[in-house]
């Protein structure tokens, strides 16, 4: 019987990582989660991405400060990783979606959810109204809220990429609990807690596409080498010991050589050993090349208020006829009934729209959005 010690010839098996010695299966790897648990995002990119989000608030907190002309705290945001069963059971009854997912740069799904309640609270104030319904006025309401809202992650990503994000401005619709079906199933969901002026508090709740997080909290990429024309075979010079300086020019000195390097780039010195394949350098064209931070302080801006003009049309009239006008006069304008209105921003045509009545007040729904060359000739 043994005495329990291990022979020689098993100590040697295992000093060699195992040599035939059954040691039993391997472990399995632990799986990720599913789920609410959070298992989509390691430790730290759940972290970076909190960072982010983080960053954002104050601007979401004033832009809807501005755009519900009323107090608005958004505080403690919580992550975690949902599916599309887990946000139906997670959301009270009904609630209105705001799609606005990303694009360009970075793309994915990308939404915002608030109760029917919230949802009210928002749009009453928005339209000046108290105990309004989730009529199509009031889903158009919270559309711009949330496209407002978009418009600053858009900013704080691409800050965090340096890429240009643009939003895709989505349908603002009502959804029962049962009735979630997204593409992709899963998603980073970001659930703050907001309180609007007296009214009594809620959640807001943001989704992100689980791969768009992904992208942006990835650390990175380290930088490729640089293309040296073929310095990096010289080794050296005197043997090898350090990079080279750079590349000798004809007529000078190499260190350790003894004759001058006068027979150009890529051969041997005479009496020479050690130089091979000896290239010129290439250097990078001096086409001047755009800063990449063009974009980065846009954020600073997102307060600054503006003056915005809805235009009929225009006319042009004699100073006779001008001082002429009384009342019941008609003015006849240079645009036909039912023709798109100009509008601008600070007197510049950005945009144009069709009017539309929303309860008893004119609004302008967009159209379309005018091309930069446009915007240009507006310029001149």
């Amino acid at each position: 019987m043994s005495d329990g010690s291990l022979s020689q010839d098993e100590i040697d098996a295992l000093l060699q990582g195992g040599g035939g010695m059954d040691l039993g299966p391997a472990p399995e790897p632990p799986r990720a989660s599913s789920g609410g648990g959070g298992g989509g995002l390691t430790p730290q990119e759940k972290q970076a991405f909190l960072g982010l989000i983080r960053g954002m608030m104050p601007s979401y907190s004033s832009n809807l400060n501005n755009l519900l002309n009323d107090t608005v705290e958004l505080v403690n945001p919580q992550i975690d990783t949902i599916d599309n069963g887990g946000i139906g059971r997670a959301m009270p009854g009904e609630v209105v979606e705001i799609s606005a997912d990303f694009q360009d740069g970075i793309s994915g799904k990308h939404s915002y959810l608030l109760s029917s309640d919230l949802a009210k609270d928002m749009a009453g104030l928005m339209m000046g109204m108290e105990d309004v319904d989730l009529s199509e006025a009031a889903l158009s309401a919270l559309g711009e809220a949330g496209n407002t809202l978009v418009g600053t992650a858009s900013t704080t990503f691409g800050d965090k990429a340096g890429l240009t994000i643009m939003p895709s401005f989505g349908e603002t619709r009502m959804l029962s609990s049962d009735s979630f079906s997204f593409t992709p199933s899963s998603f980073v969901r970001v659930q703050y807690d907001i309180t609007v002026d007296d009214k009594p508090p809620g959640v807001l709740t943001e989704l992100f596409d689980l791969n768009l997080v992904k992208q942006l909290v990835a650390p990175p990429q380290a930088a490729a080498p640089k293309d040296m024309g073929g310095l990096e075979s010289l080794g050296g010079f005197g043997g090898g010991m350090g990079p080279s300086p750079g590349p000798a020019m004809p007529g000078m000195m190499a260190p350790g050589m003894g004759a001058p390097m006068n027979q150009g780039y890529g051969q041997m010195p005479q009496g020479g050993q050690g130089y091979q394949n000896v290239q010129p350098v290439q250097f990078p064209g001096l086409n001047p090349q755009s800063p990449t931070g063009d974009h980065g302080n846009i954020s600073l801006l997102m307060d600054v208020y503006m003056e915005m003009t809805v235009e009929l049309g225009r006319t042009k009239r004699l100073i006779k006829d001008i001082l002429g006008m009384g009342e019941g006069t008609i003015i006849e304008l240079d645009k036909l009934a039912g023709e798109p209105v100009d509008i601008l921003v600070n007197h510049k045509l950005i945009a144009k729209g069709e009017v539309v009545v929303i309860d008893e007040n004119f609004g302008v729904r967009v159209t379309e959005i005018v091309s930069p060359m446009d915007r240009v000739a507006d310029y001149s």
